[in-house]
């Protein structure tokens, strides 16, 4: 199967580092040699991520992996390679950021990569646990990256946003009020759609939910089991004095 036109970052990683091994190889210090036991790029990866393996020896890994992050001159295959090598603990949240926000794949896997080599660079030489605070770091940056972007997204176009124009005499009209729970993550204030009367039979609340940005987090209501409510959505027509 042939990949896609504009692949994403991390398949581009993949594809630059399939089959290579930069210079100087990464060491594996188990104990058994002392200068250590040079590892190739494959089997070094699959380390990092097995827990059975001596978990001073996974932070040992880490921690050379970071000094590679400025091996420009002595490798010049070590930048990507060390950016291939965070790819296995960077995908679920990828996926996750691109689901939640539907943001574009491409734009989340570039953020998680500059947040990857930022934790990266703040690596110390007594962290306990490097690889596990790189990657939590990392992650952390970029969930918190695309939910400022979609609190302040803005709208172009106010008044088309807003459904139907409400003129001064509101007789005629429905109006559906969004109220999610307080404090809970997503929106914070009410959401309100107004739509002339005579449409108001075939507009399913589903559909404005999807319509106005907030079917995830309202694609629960009207479920009376097993459950936990995220919002409440009324329904009511408007009097001139509405």
């Amino acid at each position: 199967m042939s990949l896609p036109p504009h692949p994403g970052i991390f398949a581009a990683v993949e594809r630059q580092c399939a089959g290579s091994d930069p210079t100087p190889p990464l060491r594996l210090f188990d104990g058994l040699e002392q200068a250590g036991v040079p590892l190739a790029l494959v089997r070094a990866r699959q380390l990092l991520y097995d827990r059975s393996v001596c978990p001073a020896a996974r932070a040992s890994l880490w921690r050379q992996i970071a000094e590679r992050v400025h091996f420009d001159a002595d490798g010049p295959d070590w930048p990507t390679a060390v950016v291939w090598l965070g790819l296995p603990g960077l995908r679920r949240t990828a996926f996750k950021i691109t689901w939640r926000f539907r943001a574009e794949r491409g734009d989340v896997e570039a953020e998680l990569v500059t947040c990857y080599l930022e934790a990266l660079a703040e690596v110390g030489a007594h962290d306990p646990d490097p690889g596990g605070a790189v990657l939590r770091s990392a992650c952390s940056r970029a969930w918190n990256v695309w939910r400022k972007a979609r609190i302040e997204m803005a709208v172009d176009d106010v008044e088309s946003a807003g459904g139907a124009p409400v003129e001064a005499d509101a007789e005629g009209y429905w109006r559906a009020d969004y109220d999610p729970i307080p404090r809970h993550p997503g929106l914070s204030a009410t959401v309100r759609i107004t739509v002339p009367a005579h449409r108001v039979e075939g507009v399913r609340l589903g559909a404005l939910a999807q319509t106005w940005g907030v079917a995830d987090t309202a694609m629960s209501v009207g479920y009376a089991g097993r459950g936990r409510r995220v919002a409440k959505i009324s329904l009511r027509r408007l009097g001139r004095s509405g």
